[in-house]
C-alpha cells in the first residue's frame, strides 16, 4: 500500500476533479448576497440590531472568511459585526480582506491565549466597541446577538444596558434554507468526496491500514481546495462494532467490513457527509454480513421515502424505520440531520430513545442526511454504516450522494 500511495501522489493524474467533470455553474456574488441577506433577515426576525459572529463557520458563511479556521475554532481571534442595516466590520483580520467586508478594525482578546488573566478587561473594551458601533449605525435598539464567547463579555454588555441573545439563533437559522448556488457548491463537495471514496475502494486490500485509507479521503479533499474533516470516522474488522471509532493503525484483513463517514468540509466550505461500508476481498462476504448490510440499506430506503416538505420532525420520528431491538443499543445518534457548511439544524433522533427535543417541519431547500448504523450489541466484526445526502425539493428529494452501495453485500 505504501508503494501504491507513493505512486498516487508522485504521479497524481486523478485527484483534480475538474479535469474530469465540469463544475456546476455558481454565481458567487449572488450566493454571498443571499447569505448576508439571510443573516440580516434573522436579525430582524429576532429584533436584534446586530450580531457578533465568532464561529469559523459563521465567518465563512457571512463574508467568505477562511483563514486559520481550525485555529479560530479553539483560539478565536477574528470576529464580525453584522448589523441589520449598515457596514459589515471585521476585527482581527488575517490575510487579504474578503470583498464583502466594508471595514477592517483591530480586535480585542477573546481567548485566554491572547487575554490571559486580563480577559475581563478585554471584554469590557469589546463591550464599549459594540455600544459605539450601535451609535455609528444610528440605532436605539439595544438588543445584540453574540455567538460563542466568554461569559465576561455577556456580563460587560449587560452592564452597559444591552439585551444579549444567543448569536446562534441568528447564524444557525440563517443557514437552514440553501440557495441554488449553495446547492451547487454542496454537490461539488459531494462529488469530490465520492472521488476520494472511489480511490479508497481501489486501495482496499489486505494489509492496508485504516489510516492509509483515510489519508486518501483527506488528500482528495485538499487536492480540490477543500478544508478539513470533522472526524476520522473509519473502522474495520473487529473495530466496526460499535460505531464512532476513529481510524487507527490497524491493518485490514481479507473478509473485513470497512465502514467510514466522510464528515468533510470540502470546496467552498460546504459539507459532504456520506457513509459507506465496503467489503475487503478476496474472501467472500458471509451471509451475516450481507443480512446486516441489507438491513441498513432497508432503513435508508424507508426513511428516504419520508423526506418531503411539510413532514414534521415528530411525524418523521414516528414513521421512521422500525429498527429491530437487538440493534437499538448501538444505533446511530440520529436518523436524519441537516448539513450545509457542517452538521446543522435540524436533527431527528430515533423514536425509541424518546421524543425529539424540539419539533418543526422539513422544508424545501434543506439539505438532509439520512443515517443508518446496524450493529448488534456484543457482536464482533459485523456492523454497517450507511448515509445518503439529499436536497429537499418541492415534491420530495433529490439524491446528491450517488456512490453505489456495495454490490457484493447486496446480493
Amino acid at each position: 500500500m505504501t508503494h501504491f500511495a507513493d505512486e498516487l501522489v508522485q504521479s497524481d493524474d486523478w485527484s483534480d476533479l475538474s479535469r474530469f467533470k465540469d463544475m456546476p455553474e455558481i454565481d458567487f456574488d449572488r450566493m454571498h448576497r443571499y447569505r448576508i441577506g439571510r443573516i440580516r433577515d434573522e436579525l430582524k426576525r429576532n429584533g436584534a440590531a446586530m450580531c457578533v459572529l465568532v464561529s469559523p463557520i459563521s465567518l465563512r458563511y457571512a463574508v467568505d472568511y477562511r483563514s486559520y479556521a481550525l485555529f479560530q475554532s479553539h483560539i478565536p481571534t477574528t470576529y464580525l459585526f453584522v448589523p441589520q442595516e449598515g457596514p459589515v466590520v471585521i476585527h482581527g483580520l488575517y490575510g487579504p480582506p474578503p470583498a464583502m467586508v466594508d471595514e477592517i478594525r483591530p480586535n480585542r482578546a477573546l481567548s485566554y491565549f491572547d487575554g490571559g488573566p486580563v480577559l475581563g478587561e478585554s471584554a469590557s473594551l469589546l463591550a464599549d466597541d459594540v455600544v459605539n458601533f450601535l451609535g455609528e449605525i444610528g440605532t436605539d435598539n439595544r438588543r445584540v446577538a453574540v455567538e460563542y464567547v466568554n461569559p465576561s463579555l455577556t456580563l460587560a454588555l449587560n452592564h452597559r444596558g444591552l439585551d444579549v441573545i444567543d448569536g446562534v439563533l441568528i447564524s444557525e437559522q440563517a443557514r437552514v434554507i440553501k440557495s441554488i448556488d449553495e446547492v451547487a457548491c454542496i454537490q461539488w463537495a459531494v462529488d469530490v468526496a465520492q472521488l476520494g471514496i472511489a480511490k479508497l475502494k481501489q486501495a482496499l486490500k489486505p494489509g492496508v491500514s485504516e489510516l492509509q485509507l483515510w489519508g486518501l479521503l483527506n488528500y482528495t479533499n485538499l487536492a480540490n481546495n477543500g478544508d478539513w474533516h470533522d472526524g476520522r470516522m473509519l473502522a474495520s474488522g473487529p473495530r466496526i462494532n460499535p460505531w464512532l471509532q476513529e481510524a487507527s493503525p490497524r491493518r485490514v484483513e481479507s473478509g473485513d467490513l470497512v465502514g467510514f463517514d466522510t464528515d468533510m468540509i470540502g470546496p467552498f466550505g460546504y459539507f459532504a457527509d456520506i457513509s459507506r461500508t465496503l467489503h475487503c476481498g478476496p474472501a467472500k462476504p458471509t451471509k451475516r454480513q450481507r443480512d446486516v448490510y441489507q438491513l441498513a440499506a432497508a432503513e435508508i430506503a424507508h426513511n428516504l421515502d419520508l423526506v418531503r416538505p411539510g413532514v414534521s420532525f415528530a411525524e418523521f420520528q414516528d414513521r421512521a424505520f422500525p429498527v429491530p431491538e437487538e440493534y437499538r443499543e448501538n444505533a446511530y445518534t440520529c436518523v436524519v440531520h441537516a448539513v450545509g457548511m457542517c452538521d446543522e439544524y435540524p436533527r431527528i433522533n430515533p423514536g425509541y430513545r424518546g421524543a425529539n427535543p424540539y419539533d418543526g417541519v422539513i422544508e424545501s431547500g434543506m439539505v438532509l442526511c439520512v443515517e443508518s448504523y446496524m450493529g448488534a450489541q456484543g457482536e464482533t466484526g459485523v456492523g454497517v454504516k450507511l448515509e445518503q445526502q439529499v436536497l429537499v425539493t418541492d415534491d420530495g428529494y433529490k439524491l446528491l450522494s450517488t456512490y453505489p452501495l456495495e454490490e457484493a453485500l447486496m446480493e
